[in-house]
């Protein structure tokens, strides 16, 4: 018979891409993982993984105990929704992912109003990058995730998650303010001759901005680089720079910067995912219904 535990073990690997990486989620040495999947070989009397490189590839054998594991999973977890379900009052631990405009704007009210509503449950929020954060949703290191979606960048799809909209966020240039440099920028195509700040390459926010200059027939001068919208504000609020920022930075705080509407007024997408596996599990719910009565607020 096949050991449900080294089924998870196998399915980690899957999930994290490396023996090392399964290793640390699960909190184990690679020495015990390869031990317990060699194990695992033995008992399903087929090859598992295939050494590639560095790195090991999964067999289609070894394909089907993860389908397999995965279903596991998902009757455990839809079976612990049911019985949370069952009790009188809602109570638990939820695990949220946020990226850092709404961990500021939505995540302190929310947090406030569940501690008031339901007050036996216990929410741990992990502050993480959109793309990043859906993946561990996924992968079950979340309960639930609130992510983002740019115009023309669609957020990954996975398998297994139902996403619900949260709020639409208006995209606008943010400029000095009057008076505070002495270079007159007053809309988008006088931003091609002042510096600028933006999020890493290979964010959703990097991608769209670039993109917006190009169509203005420019290439930004990208001198400022940081994931920090909160630098960003005082970049261009100090005259350094100029940016493109969501509206969800100023909820609950003074504007601070010239802003300016863009062409198209684009707008990016906040919503919420959990795995469908958790449907009706109450705590997730009841969070998830308190984040969109903040955003609606």
């Amino acid at each position: 018979m096949l050991d449900l535990r080294r089924l998870v073990i196998l399915r980690e690997v899957a999930v994290r891409g490396t023996l090392a990486a399964a290793a640390q989620a699960l909190s184990y040495s690679p020495s015990a993982v390869s031990q317990q999947l060699t194990q695992l070989e033995r008992e399903a009397g087929v090859p598992l993984l295939r050494k590639v490189g560095r790195g090991v590839r999964l067999t289609p054998q070894a394909l089907v105990l993860v389908d397999a594991a995965e279903a596991m999973l998902d009757t455990v977890e839809r079976t612990e929704a049911a019985l949370a379900a069952s009790l009188t009052e809602v109570r638990g631990t939820v695990r949220v992912a946020v990226f850092q405009s709404a961990a500021l704007a939505l995540m302190p009210a929310a947090l406030r109003r569940a501690a008031d509503e339901h007050p036996q449950v216990r929410v741990e929020m992990v502050q993480r990058e959109p793309a990043q954060a859906l993946h561990d949703t996924w992968a079950r290191d979340f309960d639930l995730v609130v992510a983002e979606q740019y115009p023309a960048h669609a957020a990954p799809w996975l398998p297994g998650l139902d996403r619900r909209d949260l709020v639409t966020d208006p995209l606008r240039l943010a400029l000095p303010p009057v008076g505070v440099t002495r270079e007159r920028v007053r809309d988008l195509a006088d931003a091609a001759r002042v510096p600028w700040v933006m999020e890493p390459r290979g964010t959703a926010s990097r991608h769209f901005a670039e993109e917006t200059c190009r169509a203005a027939g420019f290439e930004p001068d990208v001198r400022y680089e940081t994931a920090d919208l909160q630098a960003q504000i005082r970049l261009v609020e100090s005259g350094n720079a100029v940016a493109i920022l969501p509206g969800l930075v100023w909820r609950e705080r003074t504007t601070t910067c010239r802003l300016v509407p863009l062409p198209g007024d684009p707008h990016r997408t906040v919503f919420t995912a959990r795995r469908d596996a958790s449907a009706g599990a109450p705590a997730v719910e009841a969070f998830r219904a308190v984040l969109e009565a903040v955003a609606a607020a």
